[in-house]
């Protein structure tokens, strides 16, 4: 069985990668694009005023990868800023980017689920009464926590620091996935992967394909869009292998 993994570009490419190691046939077909900001200024002028923020929250790795890239030379990340990381996949860029990891909260390892309702359940303990919060994430988002944090007192901002788009997608592997359906196994991370395959293919019947989702508003989405068989898993390494395995046994 082929999975399809439908991340952006650079997560897609090293999940690919991963789930070779792991004897996996995996291939990537990126259903959402990662632009760079619109107003790159916006992202530079959040830089420069991170250190009156107790907490910045981002929404996703391409939130900081796009974040980062936009850093001015002469700002390091403040000692008194928390990062707040919706999951595994954020929280090993801020690291790799120097964010030291006493400064990261994100949800527990044994959390059901990676989202801003988990890295919530870790920051509730908190005091946010008059603090400074920014948002980092693409064009437009759900409001969720930010609505959360300011009823608890918080004053939230956002910054955009890359838009999604629509890319380009390979037909012949698309072809190919919907022609023999039960050969592949489509790797799904975001609801917006799936309009996006909807909106490429409005009149393809789903319901012989097969799918992994990684949270249960994306194996929703997936349902509703007719997919025959859904399951859901957490998005770390072993929990995906684990649930391609259970499609092959």
């Amino acid at each position: 069985m082929r999975v399809i993994v439908t991340r952006p570009a650079a997560q897609a490419a090293a999940w690919v990668e991963q789930l070779q190691a792991r004897g996996i046939d995996a291939v990537a077909l990126p259903l959402i694009g990662i632009a760079p900001a619109a107003d790159a200024g916006a992202v530079v002028s959040a830089w420069k005023r991170l250190a009156a923020h107790q907490l910045v929250v981002f929404v996703s790795p391409n939130a900081v990868e796009e974040f980062f890239a936009l850093r001015p030379s002469d700002v390091e990340w403040p000692d008194g800023t928390l990062a707040g990381s919706v999951g595994p996949g954020s929280t090993q860029a801020l690291i790799r980017h120097g964010v030291p990891r006493n400064l990261i909260a994100e949800p527990a390892a044994e959390s059901e689920q990676f989202d801003s309702e988990g890295l919530w359940r870790e920051l509730e303990s908190r005091n946010w009464q008059g603090s400074a919060v920014l948002i980092v994430r693409g064009d437009g988002g759900r409001e969720w926590l930010a609505d959360t944090l300011r009823a608890q007192g918080a004053e939230v901002s956002f910054v955009a620091a890359y838009r999604r788009v629509v890319p380009a997608l390979d037909s012949p592997m698309l072809d190919g996935a919907i022609a023999r359906p039960s050969a592949h196994l489509w790797f799904f991370s975001s609801s917006e992967a799936i309009a996006n395959l909807q909106a490429e293919r409005p009149t393809q019947d789903w319901s012989a394909a097969l799918a992994i989702a990684t949270h249960p508003r994306i194996a929703e989405r997936a349902r509703d869009c007719g997919f025959g068989v859904v399951r859901e898993c957490p998005p770390t390494l072993e929990a995906v292998v684990a649930c391609i395995q259970s499609f092959a046994s």
